[in-house]
């Protein structure tokens, strides 16, 4: 494929430091919030297209030939990870991508962020079968939990959901991490608890993540657990890792040019809320610079500003 430079990513974003891959450039292959699930917590917000259509949501051509030019010279990453603001397997050409990547760019890992609602069908199974690292949510094991936690599209239930990630697991090879959200007094219970930790038996990933409210969520009455019931609740799940605030990685890959960073730190702040902690980090640039870009940022009325207990959030 041809490699033309392009100055503003549409669909590729980052690299941005991940807690569980180091440091990740994003493919965002779905248009905002389309999704087969509105859950409490999601970072993005409210889900606007609630569905389970499988389609070519955005041309695959153009995503190749994004990835193309900036992949036109090595990059000091760790992942490629499809993520950002909708549901990556509800695209029909994912498994496209995902080939492009292993056959042009082999020396880069291939990571799946999804929810994992769809994967009773096997045609998405096979359109993922050849990445790197899945990882799938699993908030609850109940229909009744999971009304309330992920509030599903009306044509998935639990057991659908379940049975999924169990042919998942049969099927694929790669590593499979299974991630657990916890919410107080939703899911924190001993009775959704065993019924999680079951269904987990059945599924048989490699590892089990749980995680809590780290940035703004959809609704603003979910409250983040405190480290020492999530640590427990991770000691019950089969001695699963927490993923904590204090473990995110990544290499810093930004340089000192201030409109550059401008559009890196707006991509990224555009599918996850960040503190000014967070951009330092994964910027490498100066706390004074950082903050002339957020105040010029607010001044132009591109971002907006949610405070929470571990800082104030810009997205």
């Amino acid at each position: 494929m041809k490699t033309e430079p392009i100055q503003n990513y549409k669909y590729i974003f980052g690299p941005v430091p991940s807690r569980r891959l180091g440091t990740s450039l994003g493919i965002d292959i779905m248009p905002y919030k389309t999704c087969t699930l509105n859950c409490v917590y999601c970072e993005c917000g409210k889900t606007t297209n609630l569905t389970t259509d499988i389609k070519e949501y955005v041309p695959i051509e153009d995503v190749k030939k994004e990835i193309a030019s900036y992949l036109a010279s090595d990059k000091n990453i760790d992942y490629i990870t499809f993520s950002g603001s909708g549901e990556p397997t509800l695209h029909s050409k994912i498994g496209e991508i995902v080939n492009f990547l292993k056959d042009n760019y082999p020396q880069y890992k291939i990571a799946l962020l999804t929810n994992g609602t769809l994967f009773y069908n096997e045609a998405v199974i096979n359109g993922v079968i050849n990445a790197d690292v899945i990882i799938p949510s699993l908030d609850a094991a109940s229909e009744k939990i999971l009304k309330k936690i992920n509030r599903p599209h009306s044509l998935l239930n639990i057991n659908k959901i379940i049975e999924g990630l169990v042919l998942l697991r049969k099927k694929f090879k790669g590593k499979l991490l299974l991630e657990v959200f916890i919410i107080p007094e939703i899911n924190d219970n001993k009775e959704e608890l065993k019924k999680i930790k079951d269904a987990a038996a059945l599924i048989k990933p490699d590892r089990i993540q749980v995680n809590t409210l780290d940035r703004p969520g959809t609704e603003a009455d979910i409250e983040p657990m405190d480290k020492a019931s999530i640590e427990k609740i991770a000691k019950y799940l089969n001695n699963a890792e927490f993923i904590s605030n204090n473990k995110r990685g990544g290499k810093n890959y930004f340089n000192n040019d201030t409109e550059n960073n401008k559009e890196k730190i707006l991509s990224a702040i555009k599918r996850r809320p960040c503190t000014i902690e967070d951009i330092i980090k994964f910027t490498g640039i100066k706390k004074e610079e950082a903050e002339k870009i957020i105040n010029e940022l607010q001044e132009r009325n591109k971002i907006k500003i949610t405070k929470l207990e571990r800082g104030v959030f810009f997205h």
